[in-house]
């Protein structure tokens, strides 16, 4: 008698366990309450190597997971971008250096270089705290997709079947598994498996680049090696990235093995040396496809994420940063709505904000490598490029390069009806860091570490001054009203689910720490006596104050921030407007009446 084919459920199934995959499985572990597996072929993690970059919006969300610490300590931080341009003999000199994030409200001035096996064992232990690890090496072989509708819709149904084959099973019988599943995300690359089992196609052009990447630890008189520096001779370019531990990558067009990567970048920049010290310890060739995947998602059942869905060049060091912000934007959807916390139909919005941002990254990505790879303006050539024409797609990209530029348009989850009550915080992009005091104890905190990744929306109201009595009986009434059984607070939170309520409600007032009593203050807007804070300064006078000018929002008024569980902003709108608040979250949110446990 046959043996028969162990099954299991689960609510996800992830396949990859690189950055993209990694992100969603620590996300969804961490939100609790989920039963996930992630799965990978590699038989072992990787060591070395690969992507090497995280930029200051990457580090912001790794910051809202707990793990930006130990990356920040691991890693080499690059401040500075140093351009060097070609001199009239034939070697490069030097022509400015600037700073690396152009961003002026970048809460981290810099990025990380470091690569990325040592970004993915953050995450691996981190997973491990909550009882996830990547089961490998695990391949799929066949997956099904239900056609019923009932199934598809339906919050308590596993409509996705696909069989997983153990690549180190002992035995035929040990081999096969079957995991039946509510979603799968495909985070398996840019030979995507998952994308290729469902006919999704990848659209755009094949590069005529070809790029070679060096890590090594250099013995080199070059003056900026520990700085990130743009290169341009007559030989061509070469980037080079410092990493951690004395290491540098380099980067240019190569076709060949480390060796002649190694040449040329000599060439690049004579009249400088380089060399490496000892071994190289990794290197490889990319031929670059700038493509974006023709849908994301099948069924809002089957998402595909990270190069699976867009690939382009190393110039800019987008891909890893991609990844990771696709699956963060994705995994909080999810979670949601398998808690029933949240309609399915706004898991449509993962595809309709991620795939036009990886659109917008490719056609980013052809400008800014085609003016990398292109040949440098001299007195002999005229028709090359100029420093000024590369130095300024290098500031103009910045909000690209550091990923602060990230801006999501209008749908169920952004709505930007009342943009101009806090004009300076932009409906879609980000929520802005700032520091605040805190009321109880006059401790300075930045507001980016009240917003953690998880899954909850974090309601901001800026009550403003309530000096005023007529502010005060505004106030009270306000709160009276929120705390109706048919205001959004008490709709909507589902207590008994999980150990935290669907909205985290911080308090920020116009008031002076030394005489500002903050349990005057109505309960519903201090659900902890950390939870209200001061647009204050410190007590050295340092940090803090000015939020209310800076974010655009008026001190006589109330204003409610809205930011999602992926510290986007959702809405801003005055107290006045409190009814568009209710149905901003009507729109995709389950009144806690209509759920039913199955």
């Amino acid at each position: 008698m046959l043996p028969q084919t162990p099954e299991s459920f689960v609510d996800v199934l992830i396949v990859g366990a690189g950055p993209a995959g990694l992100m969603c499985g620590n996300a969804l572990a961490a939100a609790g309450g989920i039963e996930g597996r992630i799965i990978d072929q590699r038989p072992s993690k990787i060591s070395v190597g690969h992507a090497d970059g995280l930029h200051p919006r990457t580090i912001e969300v790794l910051q809202s997971y707990g793990l930006a610490e130990r990356l920040l300590r691991e890693g080499s931080r690059m401040y500075i971008c140093a351009f060097y341009n070609p001199t009239p003999a034939g070697g490069i000199e030097f022509t400015t250096r600037v700073p690396d994030v152009t961003i002026p409200n970048a809460r981290f001035t810099f990025k990380i270089g470091l690569h990325q096996g040592a970004i993915e064992d953050a995450f691996l232990d981190s997973m491990a705290q909550h009882n996830l690890k990547v089961d490998r090496p695990v391949k799929p072989l066949a997956i099904e997709l239900s056609q019923d509708e009932e199934q598809l819709r339906s919050l308590s149904s596993y409509p996705i079947k696909v069989t997983l084959a153990r690549l180190d099973a002992a035995t035929d019988a040990d081999e096969l598994e079957v995991i039946h599943a509510k979603y799968v995300v495909g985070a398996d690359g840019a030979h995507s498996w998952v994308r290729k089992a469902f006919g999704i196609t990848m659209d755009g052009d094949q590069t005529n680049y070809v790029w070679g990447v060096v890590d090594m630890v250099p013995d080199t008189d070059f003056p900026d090696i520990r700085h990130r520096a743009a290169i341009h001779s007559t030989n061509g370019s070469l980037m080079i990235i410092p990493r951690e531990n004395d290491k540098v990558r380099l980067v240019r067009k190569s076709q060949s093995s480390p060796e002649k990567i190694l040449e040329v970048a000599r060439k690049t920049l004579h009249p400088f040396h380089i060399s490496p010290l000892s071994d190289i310890e990794w290197w490889t060739i990319y031929m670059i496809g700038q493509r974006v995947a023709s849908k994301f998602s099948v069924e809002e059942r089957v998402f595909i994420a990270g190069d699976a869905c867009h690939t382009h060049s190393p110039k800019a060091g987008q891909g890893m940063n991609a990844s990771m912000s696709d699956t963060h934007n994705l995994a909080w959807k999810l979670a949601q709505v398998l808690r029933e916390w949240a309609n399915p139909s706004f898991l449509r919005t993962y595809e309709l904000e991620r795939r036009k941002y990886a659109q917008d990254l490719i056609d980013f990505d052809k400008q800014y490598a085609a003016l990398f790879s292109g040949k440098p303006r001299t007195s002999a050539d005229q028709d090359g490029i100029s420093h000024e024409q590369f130095f300024k797609a290098y500031k103009t990209a910045g909000g690209f390069t550091s990923g602060m530029g990230i801006y999501y348009d209008p749908s169920m989850i952004v709505n930007a009806k009342h943009q101009s009550c806090a004009e300076n915080l932009v409906v879609g992009q980000r929520m802005l860091p700032q520091v605040f005091v805190r009321a109880a104890d006059a401790r300075p905190v930045e507001i980016h570490d009240l917003l953690p990744a998880d899954t909850r929306f974090k309601i901001l109201i800026f009550l403003g001054s309530t000096a005023e009595e007529s502010r005060l009986a505004e106030v009270n009434a306000l709160a009276d009203e929120l705390s109706s059984p048919t205001g959004f607070l008490r709709k909507y939170s589902v207590e008994s689910q999980t150990p935290l309520p669907m909205f985290d409600l911080t308090t920020v007032v116009v008031g002076n720490k030394e005489n500002f009593n903050y349990l005057n203050i109505p309960l519903v807007f201090r659900p902890h006596w950390s939870k209200v804070l001061l647009d204050d300064t410190d007590v050295t006078g340092s940090e803090g104050g000015g939020g209310y000018e800076r974010f655009g929002i008026s001190s006589e008024s109330t204003t409610f921030v809205i930011v999602r569980p992926d510290g986007h902003i959702g809405m801003v709108a005055p107290a006045a407007a409190l009814q568009d608040v209710h149905e901003y979250f009507a729109s995709f949110l389950i009144p806690h009446h209509c759920i039913t446990r199955h």
